[in-house]
C-alpha cells in the first residue's frame, strides 16, 4: 500500500500532470469515454491531501482545457453541420441531440451550465450550438463561465475528500472518484426523468 501511495503522489507532483489533464479534458469533448471530470477529482483530493498538483493552477488548466474542447466541438458542428447529426442512427442519441437543440432555444445559459455536468450532453449541446447557427460570440463566455464552475466544482470536490481524508490519500481518491461518479449519474437520471416528464405532458 505504501509503494502505491507514494507512486500516487509522484505522479501528483509530476511536471507532466498539467499536460496530462488538459490533453484529456480537451479529448472529452469529443470522447466521452475520457474520464476528465475523474481525474480532476482525483487529482484535486490529491492537492488537498498532499499539496500536489497545485490547486489554483489545476483549476486554470482544467478550466481553460475544458473551454477549448467545447469551441473545438462547437467548430466540428459549425462545419458539418446537419449531415453530421443526420448519420446518427441511435435514437436515445438522436432524442440528446433533439433535447440540445429545443433547450438551446429555449434557456441556452442554463442549458450550456447544466450539460457540462453530463458527459454526452455537453458533447450534444455544443455540436448542436455549432450546428444550429448559434452565436459563438454568446456560446464563448457562456461556455468559460461553465467551464470555470466545472473546473471549480470538481476541484472542490475531490479537495474535501482529500482534507477529510489527508493521512490515506489513496482511499481519499478512490472515495472522491465514486462521489463523483454517483453525482454524475444523478444529474443525468434527473434530467432523462424530466425529459420524460415533459413528453407525457
Amino acid at each position: 500500500m505504501d509503494a502505491i501511495t507514494q507512486w500516487v503522489l509522484d505522479a501528483a507532483a509530476s511536471i507532466w500532470v498539467f499536460p496530462a489533464v488538459a490533453l484529456l479534458t480537451v479529448a472529452d469533448a469529443f470522447l466521452v469515454v475520457v474520464p476528465s471530470e475523474t481525474i480532476v477529482v482525483a487529482l484535486g483530493s490529491l492537492s488537498a491531501s498532499s499539496g500536489s498538483p497545485h490547486m489554483v493552477a489545476l483549476i486554470v488548466v482544467a478550466a481553460v482545457s475544458a473551454m477549448i474542447g467545447d469551441s473545438l466541438t462547437f467548430a466540428l458542428g459549425r462545419r458539418l453541420g446537419a449531415p453530421l447529426l443526420a448519420r446518427v442512427r441511435s435514437p436515445r442519441v438522436q432524442s440528446v441531440f433533439e433535447w440540445a437543440r429545443i433547450a438551446l432555444e429555449r434557456r441556452a445559459a442554463l442549458v450550456i451550465f447544466i450539460a457540462r455536468y453530463i458527459p454526452f450532453g455537453r458533447v450534444a449541446v455544443n455540436l448542436v450550438a455549432g450546428a444550429t447557427g448559434f452565436a459563438y460570440r454568446r456560446f464563448l463566455p457562456l461556455s468559460a463561465l461553465a467551464c470555470t464552475a466545472w473546473a471549480v466544482y470538481n476541484v472542490a470536490l475531490g479537495a474535501a475528500f482529500g482534507a477529510w481524508l489527508g493521512d490515506y490519500p489513496v482511499v481519499a481518491v478512490a472515495v472522491s472518484i465514486v462521489v463523483a461518479i454517483a453525482v454524475g449519474l444523478l444529474i443525468d437520471a434527473i434530467r432523462v426523468r424530466r425529459e420524460r416528464r415533459r413528453a407525457v405532458e
